[in-house]
């Protein structure tokens, strides 16, 4: 009977970074999924000589140089910076808000003329509510932007993401909206991003090398043959036989909380991402990785071009062909792959109720934006994993 420190539940980022670390700590694990394939959503399929980002694009940004050399040890990321383009009934605008938004949206050219144009809209917006505080998102998005950049930017979008009208959802969504003087069209204001050269796959593989993987192995299945012995000793029989039965000490889980605990005070509730994929007997459709739409009337939220995450300049044209993947966005419901938690009044409140039954646990780990019911960029989750085992 194989034994392992620890069985690790899902083989994510989260999952696989813990897995590695936990091997140079002279640990052994065991990571299985329940997907046919390892990463998480940061899978990807390679398509006509392009990685194509399954489960939606991932843009690796940080300002930690620990966590930017730690990624990079295991391979190495390239120059892709997030620069995205929202279209708004067939208008171009460059995100984030920054001085080439403002000319295209108004043709000032200089910060104190956009500065002028926001205050004035700030303005109005303030006195409409007349000193009390915003009741909901639309309101708390007229005050930090005003309503031209509101209505053609962040409206539609905002309500196709969460699927109610902005009067319908809370002011605290939107808590700030970073609003650049300056013509930089840079997504992130880390010091460092990038795509792993080769794609994700190639991130994941380095991080799980040497450690023992099954995929399409569903962990609560798995829990009706485990009988756990009176020293604490978990042990496991696979019943398909993939493989023998298997003892471990500890339990890292970075599934969904509440079903950990069989939904004991109730679901927690997700948006999720449904993926038109399409190949294109064209070299660039186009011309940038991520096109935002913006109205409401387009049903999708945006188009991702995969090739520009990892092809620059002439590299384009020689991959005659393209891949793109319209997302959209919609209520989640059993079967459906959850996406983002929806941190509402009620939602929070019941996490809390789980996070209190987590923290009485000795011998689980929880970890990552399920089993935290929080949505987290790649690498701060890095950085979770590598601070657990500094202070072990």
């Amino acid at each position: 009977m194989k034994r392992y420190d620890y069985l690790i539940v899902g083989a994510g980022l989260f999952g696989a970074v813990f897995a590695y670390c936990a091997r140079k700590a002279g640990k052994t694990c065991l990571v299985i999924d329940k997907r046919p394939h390892l990463g998480g959503n940061i899978y990807c399929e390679n398509i006509e000589g392009i990685n194509v980002h399954k489960y939606g694009a991932h843009i690796f940004h940080t300002s930690d140089k620990e966590v930017w050399d730690f990624v990079n040890s295991i391979v190495e990321f390239n120059r892709y910076t997030n620069s995205p383009v929202a279209n708004f009934k067939g208008k171009l605008y460059n995100l984030p808000f920054n001085m080439n938004t403002f000319y295209q949206m108004w043709g000032v050219m200089t910060p104190d003329e956009a500065k002028a144009r926001i205050e004035e809209q700030k303005a109005e917006a303030l006195a409409m509510l007349d000193g009390r505080e915003p009741a909901n998102l639309e309101e708390q998005a007229l005050t930090l932007v005003g309503r031209d950049i509101y209505e053609r930017l962040i409206k539609g979008y905002t309500e196709k993401q969460w699927g109610r009208p902005c009067t319908e959802l809370p002011a605290f969504i939107i808590r700030r909206l970073p609003v650049r003087m300056v013509f930089d069209n840079n997504y992130f204001n880390d010091s460092y991003q990038g795509i792993p050269i080769g794609g994700y796959n190639k991130l994941i593989d380095g991080l799980l090398e040497d450690t023992d993987t099954i995929i399409s192995t569903d962990f609560f299945e798995l829990k009706r043959h485990e009988t756990v012995e009176d020293d604490g000793t978990r042990t496991i029989a696979f019943p398909d036989g993939c493989m023998e039965a298997i003892n471990y000490d500890r339990l890292v889980f970075t599934g969904k909380i509440d079903e950990f605990y069989d939904y004991r005070y109730g679901k927690l509730e997700y948006r999720t991402v449904r993926f038109e994929e399409e190949v294109l007997d064209t070299p660039n459709y186009q011309g940038n990785a991520v096109v935002n739409y913006t109205e409401r009337e387009v049903p999708y939220t945006r188009v991702i071009e995969h090739k520009h995450f990892e092809m620059f300049g002439e590299e384009i044209g020689k991959c005659t062909r393209t891949v793109i993947s319209k997302e959209y966005s919609t209520e989640w419901t059993d079967g459906m792959e959850p996406y983002y938690p929806v941190n509402n009044e009620r939602n929070n409140r019941l996490y809390q109720k789980y996070r209190e039954l987590a923290d009485k646990e000795t011998d689980v780990i929880f970890g990552g934006r399920l089993a935290e019911y929080k949505y987290y960029d790649m690498a701060p989750i890095v950085k979770k994993v590598l601070a657990m085992f500094k202070q072990a």
